[in-house]
């Protein structure tokens, strides 16, 4: 049975509700992992994880439990690249689905970006997250929890 795990420690509010209603609709597995008290829809599929404070904790656990079948839902790029090393799909909280072709040139541009802050230059940042960011995550989310489903025995 596959498991949805979520990075939930800069998971927005609507995309956690959108997985909620998704994961008790459909009666899946999910999990929700941050350092900090994740509000979450109460329902038996449905846990939320607080893990200790400290770098890539939260991560770190997902990359180890994370199997393949499974749908990691997370905006950090070096644990999606993990997670598709294992043959576990992806997806940030935009409905963009992370895959191996593109996932280094990602990698490389976090970096890049990564280099151009720390030397001080201002590179803002994402855009607000708008309805439209929320649509194609459940559009994404979807598309997945069909694929599962079909895939059942």
């Amino acid at each position: 049975m596959p498991t949805i795990w979520v990075d939930a420690d800069a998971t927005p509010k609507p995309v956690r509700e959108v997985i909620c209603r998704a994961a008790i609709r459909t009666n899946t597995t999910t999990c929700f992992v941050a350092n900090h008290r994740v509000p979450v829809t109460p329902s038996p599929c449905i846990t939320a994880l607080q893990v200790e404070p400290g770098f890539d904790v939260a991560d770190n656990l997902i990359a180890q439990r994370a199997q393949p079948g499974d749908l990691v839902i997370t905006q950090d790029i070096p644990l999606a690249a993990e997670v598709l090393e294992k043959q576990v799909e992806a997806i940030n909280n935009r409905g963009e689905t992370y895959n191996p072709q593109t996932i280094r040139q990602k990698l490389n541009m976090r970096d890049f970006m990564e280099t151009l802050r720390s030397s001080g230059v201002q590179s803002g940042g994402p855009a607000a997250f708008s309805d439209k960011d929320k649509q194609a995550f459940a559009n994404s989310l979807d598309r997945w929890l069909t694929r599962s489903q079909r895939a059942k025995p």
